[in-house]
């Protein structure tokens, strides 16, 4: 397959309030992020409750999966079409959905088949996009294709969100038009992807009166410019590569990170710039000092740092409250500034791992710290990675 060059990134959130009475969402988002394009889907099964829950999560998973996989949208909705026929006593679908894929150079997807039309905003306006509508296994689907520009917000929306409010504040719920003013008075362009989902959702929460009639889901993309931070950890197997190892890690268009003492020393010595330690004196962490290097972001010790991170990703990765208060802590270590650069700074990391035996290890008799526990460690902090959706790749020397 062809690589296309990577002008921006994709951060993404959504989130759902549950019907009242109700203890499943009848709405269901899948992520994918590929090596080529970001895909969304956000299905809506028909009903509430367990039936509507399992209706959209194989919607959402056959086609956020098979298009992943590079089939056509022709065969996903083909294989969804075979898969979940339409009610036959009300002659609608089962599940509605919406897709958005987004290649990382800025060309982007929507489909729509039956959901609220997506929202685009642009400079703090809603942009009308073209859409063509084509029949597909007996659905009318609408598709636009579109460019997309850093800063853009794509949100999508089940119909519990213009349905808010019917009979209490609103006689006939939001409309369209409703939805779009109050995300351009109260979104900025600055914002991330999850404050632009939890401003919608609050008031349609508040619509409801905290008792949602229907299941409501928000999910936001937002283009990001594309960031590629590299991570040298540990020496290149071949010391002959050391010079072109430094060379890449320096021409990284993001965050420059260096982890590990040994590691370290071969860049100060490819460089000729000194490191300098820092204040051992002022430390209150249990995480190893870090070091400075003239012309790198971050320079840290090696294993125990990594490990002390991963698990601040893992974290993150498992609960949006602990993300929240980890960005805001005022604590500052080789692990947690290395976390907050990975969340904060970063939209595709690269780690290149030297595969040498590092000679520091050799010292402890009693040492775990194998090669492939340390690649294995680095997979981990891959997976979590990939969770918080950034792009990961790993390189072995």
């Amino acid at each position: 397959m062809k690589m296309i060059e990577e002008k921006i990134h994709v951060e993404t959130s959504f989130s759902s309030l549950i019907k009242k009475n109700e203890e499943l969402c009848g709405d269901k988002v899948a992520i994918r992020y590929c090596d080529q394009f970001c895909i969304l889907v956000l299905a809506d099964g028909l009903g509430s409750g367990v039936k509507a829950n399992i209706l959209s999560t194989l919607t959402s998973t056959i086609i956020c999966e098979m298009m992943a996989e590079g089939a056509t949208l022709q065969e996903a909705v083909d294989t969804i079409t075979a898969t979940l026929p339409q009610c036959q006593e009300r002659g609608i679908a089962y599940s509605t959905f919406t897709i958005v894929q987004i290649y990382y150079d800025g060309m982007a997807h929507l489909i729509e088949f039956d959901n609220p039309a997506a929202v685009i905003m642009r400079r703090g306006m809603c942009i009308e996009l073209p859409r063509t509508t084509r029949v597909i296994g007996q659905r009318r689907i609408r598709e636009s294709s579109f460019q997309v520009e850093p800063n853009d917000f794509i949100v999508v929306f089940s119909d519990g969100i213009i349905h808010a409010g019917v009979g209490t504040f609103l006689n006939f719920g939001w409309d369209h038009a409703d939805v779009e003013k109050h995300l351009t008075e109260y979104c900025r362009s600055t914002d991330p992807a999850r404050e632009v989902t939890r401003i919608l959702l609050a008031c349609v929460n508040d619509l409801y009166q905290g008792q949602p009639g229907d299941d409501s889901t928000v999910a936001t993309a937002k283009i990001v410019p594309a960031t590629e931070a590299r991570v040298m950890v540990g020496p290149p197997e071949h010391p002959e590569d050391d010079r072109k190892v430094v060379g890449r890690l320096l021409s990284a268009t993001g965050k420059k990170i260096c982890c590990g003492g040994t590691t370290s020393n071969i860049v100060s010595r490819i460089t000729g710039k000194e490191i300098q330690i820092e204040n051992l004196l002022s430390l209150t962490s249990d995480v190893p000092p870090m070091a400075y290097i003239e012309g790198l972001d971050l320079v840290t010790e090696g294993v125990l740092t990594l490990q002390k991170a991963n698990e601040y990703l893992h974290e993150c990765a498992q609960s949006p409250q602990f993300y929240e208060q980890f960005l805001l802590t005022k604590q500052e270590d080789g692990a947690i500034l290395l976390t907050k650069m990975f969340l904060q700074d970063c939209t595709k990391i690269v780690f290149m791992v030297g595969r040498s035996d590092n000679p520091a290890h050799r010292q402890l008799a009693y040492s775990t710290i194998s090669l492939r526990a340390k690649i294995r460690m680095i997979e981990r902090m891959a997976e979590n990675l990939k969770k918080l959706g950034k792009i990961v790749q790993i390189e072995l020397y």
